[in-house]
Order: structure tokens, then C-alpha cells, then sequence
């Protein structure tokens, strides 16, 4: 769903429209710059912690900041001598995955688009990183449409709606209560998680 969202495969038949636009009508460049994501495993580049920010420099000084200390980054960064120009290896394997996954938020938190995808985002991290991301992306992106692929179903339970797939097919889609009402596959796999 997600590789057809960003076109990255596209369709064969049936469309997806965002606000009534037809997404293949729209160039690539065009529609890739007003969708965010957040992946599984966090891309960063080898370069400066700024420019893994803020590569095209559209951001100010302070806007970065306000990022960082939104994304829970603000200490780590503040503490390193370099700062924003902190050396980042290749794939950013100086920071751990936690860090690069905030790193990522910040990302996002500066691009601020209407959409935000998480992929897996907190699938690969402890349990507190996965809290202060949830806790920021329900007030910083409150005004945004964020589809969350997740297997941790408490990152969801306050989703205003669930779509669970089986074998590629829609089975389910509606709020998480009902969802757990209708005791269907969500039901079965928020019992399993504990959660219902």
C-alpha cells in the first residue's frame, strides 16, 4: 500500500486519490514532497547532522532546534561539541537506532506534510523511544493524516480508524472499539497482545 502511495510501484487498475486528486496525475517530485515517512530502518547519510536534516537548507537556525528538541534530540546534539555540524558515518552508525529513528522525526517535523506514513517506525527500538515518538507525533502532527503500519497494536488502540489486511485483502476497517466489539482477526491479535 505504502510502495503504491509514493508510486513507487504504480497501479495497474483502480486509483488512490488524495482530496479528490488523482495521485497518478500528479508528477512524482510533486507528490513524493507532500508525503513524510518514516521507515523501519532510519536512512541517514554520511555528511552533518544538519545536512541530514535539512539537506536542501530551506530551514532556519532556529526552526532545526525547535525540531530536535521536539524529536527529543535536543540533549544529544546540544552535548556533542560539533553540534548541528556533528559527523554522521555512513547510514549514521555512530548514533544508535534510537537516535537515528528521532533523527528521522525531526525530519519529518520539519517537513511538516498533510501526510505521514510510518513504516514499522518504532518496530526496532525500546519501548521509551516508542513512547516519545507516539507522544509527539499526537501533538506536533495532530492537524495530519498519519498512516501507521504497526505490529505493536498499543501504538494504534487511539487510531480513529484500523485497517487490518490478510493476505494482501482488506478484512477488517473500522475503529479499534468496534473492531474489538466485532471480535474478529483485530480482536484476536489485541487479546494476544494483551490489549483486549
Amino acid at each position: 500500500m505504502t510502495l503504491c502511495l509514493f508510486r513507487i510501484l504504480e497501479a495497474v487498475k483502480g486509483e488512490i486519490k488524495i482530496d479528490g486528486v488523482r495521485i497518478s496525475e500528479i508528477g512524482l517530485h510533486d507528490l513524493r514532497s507532500k508525503i513524510t515517512i518514516i521507515p523501519q530502518d532510519p536512512v541517514l547519510f554520511s555528511g552533518t547532522l544538519r545536512m541530514n536534516l535539512d539537506p536542501f537548507n530551506k530551514y532556519s537556525e532556529d526552526e532545526i532546534w525547535k525540531a530536535l528538541e521536539l524529536s527529543h534530540l535536543k540533549r544529544f546534539v546540544s552535548s556533542k561539541p560539533d553540534k548541528l555540524e556533528y559527523e554522521c558515518s555512513e547510514g549514521g552508525e555512530n548514533l544508535s537506532v534510537g537516535q537515528r529513528q528521532l533523527v528521522c522525526l525531526a525530519r519529518a517535523l520539519l517537513r511538516k506534510t498533510r501526510i505521514l506514513v510510518l513504516d514499522e517506525a518504532t518496530a526496532a527500538i525500546d519501548l521509551e523511544t516508542d513512547d516519545l515518538i507516539q507522544m509527539t507525533i499526537r501533538t506536533q502532527f495532530e492537524d495530519c493524516t498519519v498512516l501507521t503500519i504497526a505490529h505493536r497494536l498499543n501504538t494504534i488502540m487511539d487510531y480513529t480508524r484500523v485497517l487490518v489486511l490478510d493476505k494482501g485483502t482488506i478484512a477488517e476497517f473500522d475503529t479499534p472499539s468496534s473492531l474489538i466489539a466485532s471480535r474478529g482477526i483485530f480482536y484476536g491479535m489485541a487479546k494476544d497482545a494483551g490489549l483486549a
